[in-house]
This record gives C-alpha cells, sequence and structure tokens, in this order.
C-alpha cells in the first residue's frame, strides 16, 4: 500500500529533502520519513500543501498536467481585482509559454480563515490595498499563478496552495505533517 503524507510547506522551504548549493531550509529539517517523494512541487516563495508518497505512479498522476488534478490556491495579490480581471483569470489569460486553461476564481472578502502568520510577513505598502482570491487551476506551469495574477495587473504578495484534489490543508499548521 502507498504512503501519502500532506506537509504544509512554510515559506523559505525547498520542495526537496537535499540542498546541493547550500543555504537553503529542505524538507529533511520537517520530515524523517525515508523512501517518499514531492509530487510536484512548491517554489521556495510559496507556501501550503505539499503531497508526498513512495509511489512513483501516484506521484505522476498528481504533477502530471496531463491528469488536469485541480489544485486550488489562496493568493494575497496586491490592489483589488475588478470583475473583469477575476474574468479574464476564469476563462484563462495569455502567458509567454501560451494560454492557460481555464481557471475557477474567486474574490475572498477579508482574511481567509485559518490562516497562519508568515515568517517573514509579507512586506505592505499602505498607499496600495491588498486582496484575497481564490484560484483553482488544472495545470502546474512554472511559477503560473503567480503569472497569471501579474497579466490582469495584480502580483501576487503571498501564494498558499489550500488544495490538490481531495487534500487540504484543514487542520494542518504551517511546518507540521501528517499521513493521509
Amino acid at each position: 500500500m502507498s504512503r501519502v503524507i500532506l506537509f504544509n510547506k512554510p515559506w523559505g522551504v525547498l520542495s526537496q529533502f537535499t540542498d546541493a548549493g547550500g543555504g537553503h531550509r529542505t524538507l529533511a529539517e520537517f520530515i524523517d520519513i525515508p523512501g517518499i517523494y514531492p509530487a510536484g512541487r512548491l517554489d521556495r516563495d510559496s507556501e501550503g500543501l505539499l503531497v508526498l508518497t513512495d509511489d512513483g505512479r501516484l506521484q505522476a498522476r498528481i504533477a502530471d498536467p496531463r491528469h488536469k488534478l485541480a489544485k486550488t490556491y489562496l493568493v494575497q495579490v496586491e490592489g483589488i481585482p475588478s470583475d473583469a480581471a477575476l474574468e479574464a483569470l476564469a476563462r484563462g489569460v495569455t502567458l509567454k509559454d501560451g494560454p492557460t486553461r481555464p481557471a475557477r476564481v474567486r474574490r475572498i472578502e477579508g482574511d481567509p480563515p485559518g490562516l497562519w502568520p508568515r515568517t517573514p510577513p509579507v512586506r505592505f505598502r499602505k498607499s496600495v490595498p491588498d486582496c484575497w482570491i481564490e484560484l483553482t487551476i488544472t495545470e502546474g506551469r512554472n511559477r503560473q499563478v503567480r503569472r497569471m495574477t501579474a497579466s490582469v495587473g495584480h502580483p501576487t504578495l503571498r501564494l498558499i496552495r489550500w488544495q490538490v484534489g481531495d487534500w487540504t490543508l484543514v487542520g494542518l499548521e504551517s511546518g507540521a505533517w501528517r499521513a493521509a
């Protein structure tokens, strides 16, 4: 039977167990389970759900965009996106590497419940408001969510992957993991 581990990756941690360059925090600081590997990646400056498994086929099914597994992100963006900007994200935007698939998107009023403070905190500008959106995509290009929000004029300030398929971060603190 395959093992599946859900990890709430903190900001600044690499999505791998070693750092050849040195100097960065890795998964090894948090998880001491031999033979498991991340199914997909989260950038060092992103937080949230990272699924790890010892099953290579499951790992490929989670990570490969051909399987269209939904991934939901909580995204704090600079400015307040208009309905037109949200509709553009929902239809799919054209990035340098081509158009994105349609996405589900909604504006979140206030701060999403259950969020932890980020260390270090996000840099805020008093003269520019910010807003949270929930964005669900079915592909996973390099820095895709950040590039999508920037393409509609709202750069990402904080990015948290909240859900992968049916797995969520509910009840999982930053830096903690649990078996699925």
